[in-house]
């Protein structure tokens, strides 16, 4: 039986679950396979360190040459991270001829088609199914099982981390600090949570959603993305009171031929599946044309989870290697990117505001929506002891998006307005 030989670059949490899956599920991925795949060679930062797992101390190095510049290596599983360096050392690998398997969403989004149009010329594959999603193959579904649809729109939850604080502050009631402290304790958030909370690790992961989905390059700067910072608990509260749950979402839409990529949070109507998509849980709504709608759903992050993604890639390259396919079957974007203006973005919105407390406020508040012609689809005052001021709870009807930033900006400018205090988009 052949036997492919596997440089592992990272020995983390996802590089030391795919070591588990490789020796526990020998047999069953040698028969998928016809092949016996080994381990020859292991990147680390520290030979010396202690480590859950067991490997012999032979297989591991220190210098990242060892594996991507080796003769005895077919295939890198890069789960170490990293973009410019780790750049460098895959276009390397793949110029070697060497297929690569890969969990980095970072390098993807910034990188992915200069990387794929590399591993093209020489024949060679790029797979990425657990840079989005963890364990869930939302990326094998947009590449192979909807390669015969057209999606029109994909939106959901990436980001674990976020999740899990949005629940924990709609279920106790806690501020967003105390439970973000939570979660860096449990080990859910970073010491530096920005990527996390203020949208960016969604956004790589929506750009690489759409790029696929939509055939065309979409760059991380064309995600427009907010975070959770700013979230409070008064706001999660109202949108519970109204029948809505707050959720960061990540959202991409194509209407003919452009797009809009975006994530923000967003209050999701409790009867929405994805109301109830909760802790460090992912889920993914895709709409085909011929399809419909579909919703993946699973863990976002984790040891085996992620590292299952990996390993089903990996089996993915063994296989076009014995057919000897690979570099073939590449997912790569051939539309003209072009992207949505404003008053092509539709949506319904969630506003609060912070009013003076007198007769006519409200009048002067509706005025300006309607100057701009923004339905309004239900407007409440809910009393506050903790606010002297007037809190007003306003949700529209659908508009598009360049009406709804007019009607934003003239609300700022009115003296009886004391604050905008929370926009969000509606969804469900």
């Amino acid at each position: 039986m052949e036997t492919i030989r596997i440089g592992l670059m990272g020995l983390g949490t996802v590089g030391s679950g795919v070591v588990r899956i490789l020796n526990d599920h020998q047999d069953d991925l040698s028969r998928q396979t016809g092949s016996r795949i080994e381990i020859r060679r292991v990147l680390v930062q520290d030979k010396e360190k202690a480590r859950d797992i067991a490997l012999p101390s032979e297989l591991l190095t220190q210098n990242a040459e060892d594996i991507v510049g080796a003769p005895d290596i077919d295939v890198v599983v890069e789960v170490m991270g990293g973009v410019v360096q780790t750049k460098g050392l895959m276009e390397k690998a793949l110029r070697g001829g060497k297929h690569i398997v890969t969990a980095n969403k970072d390098l993807m989004a910034l990188h992915g088609a200069e990387l794929l149009a590399v591993a093209q010329e020489h024949g060679c594959d790029i797979f990425y199914e657990a840079s989005v999603a963890g364990g869930i193959p939302i990326i094998r579904a947009l590449t192979e099982s909807f390669s015969s649809d057209r999606i029109t729109r994909m939106f959901g939850i990436v980001n674990g981390t976020t999740n899990f604080i949005l629940t924990k502050m709609s279920g106790e009631g806690a501020s967003y600090e105390d439970v973000l402290k939570e979660a860096q304790a449990l080990g859910y958030a970073e010491a530096d949570p920005t990527s996390d909370v203020e949208g960016l690790d969604a956004a790589r992961k929506m750009a690489i959603l759409a790029t696929l989905g939509f055939r065309m390059n979409v760059a991380l700067g064309d995600v427009s993305a907010k975070g959770i910072s700013s979230v409070t608990k008064e706001d999660i509260l109202y949108g519970k009171r109204l029948g809505y749950e707050l959720k960061l979402l990540g959202v991409a839409e194509r209407d003919g031929d452009s797009v809009s990529v975006s994530v923000q949070p967003a209050m999701v109507r409790k009867s929405h599946p994805l109301a109830s998509v909760n802790g460090v849980y992912n889920a993914v709504y895709v709409y085909g044309e011929a399809v419909g709608e579909t919703m993946f759903y699973g863990p976002g992050a984790g040891s085996m989870p992620t590292a299952t993604s990996v390993v089903a890639d990996l089996v993915a390259v063994v296989k076009n290697m014995r057919l000897k396919v690979n570099g073939q079957g590449l997912s790569k974007a051939y539309k003209e990117k072009k992207l949505q203006s404003d008053d092509r973005i539709f949506g319904k919105f969630f506003l609060l505001l912070h009013v003076e407390d007198k007769a006519g406020v409200l009048a002067q508040i509706t005025q300006a929506f309607a100057k701009h012609e923004v339905s309004l689809e239900s407007v409440l005052q809910q009393p506050n002891q903790e606010n002297p001021k007037a809190e007003i709870i306003i949700i529209t009807h659908d508009t598009n998006l360049s009406g709804m930033k007019r009607v934003i900006d003239e609300l700022d400018s009115m003296d009886v307005v004391n604050k905008i205090k929370s926009v969000y988009r509606v969804v469900g």
